[in-house]
């Protein structure tokens, strides 16, 4: 039951940036780790050109891989820099930030979410 009300939750809170236009995640696996109050999730993210995912944070690391198509990263304290397919990032928990697809065709990003059982994988953040 508390693993059908983690996932619930855990869909509801990828729900909300599914929401943003031309933005979505694929879910691939959630899966718990051996650290006790940590699970793993990781999802495919799909841009399409000019949209972003919004700014938003996450309640643990997460770990990106482009692989296709050009993304704007835009993190909290730093330099907005550029990502192409090949590329990876570290987003540290709790930082505010975006990513943009700033290419003329899609993008795509595989996404590998550490974050805190119970709750959401992203919240979004001040605009």
């Amino acid at each position: 039951m508390k693993r059908l009300l983690l996932a619930a939750a855990l869909l509801a809170s990828l729900a909300l940036y599914a929401q943003q236009p031309g933005f979505s995640r694929k879910m691939l696996q959630d899966e718990n780790l051996s650290v006790s109050d940590r699970h793993a999730v990781q999802v495919v993210a799909e841009f399409t050109p000019g949209a972003s995912a919004g700014k938003h944070t996450h309640p643990g690391e997460e770990l990106g891989y482009v692989l296709e198509g050009t993304l704007e990263l835009q993190v909290a304290g730093q330099p907005p820099r550029t990502l192409k397919a090949g590329e990876a990032f570290f987003i540290p928990a709790g930082v505010v930030h975006d990513g943009k697809n700033v290419g003329s065709g899609a993008a795509k990003v595989l996404a590998t979410y550490v974050v805190e059982k119970g709750k959401p994988v992203a919240s979004p953040a001040a605009q």
